[in-house]
């Protein structure tokens, strides 16, 4: 069985896997409700909209 005839540095591992766990911005869109940006497919965090694909999500508090 073939071995590696040198060990490889941390740096060089390092360099090699942090292409494939590079951690990405999540998508932003505008709410068309509010306006305010919120991720796509997710509800607006918005505490007077609270709104999904133009439905209310969760009642507002009275």
């Amino acid at each position: 069985m073939i071995s590696p005839k040198r060990r490889t540095s941390k740096a060089r591992r390092d360099k090699r896997r942090k292409q494939t766990w590079k951690i990405s911005m999540p998508n932003l869109v505008k709410c068309p409700k509010c306006g305010e940006l919120a991720q796509s497919h997710r509800m607006c965090k918005n505490k007077n909209c609270q709104t999904y694909n133009g439905r209310e999500v969760l009642p507002l508090a009275e």
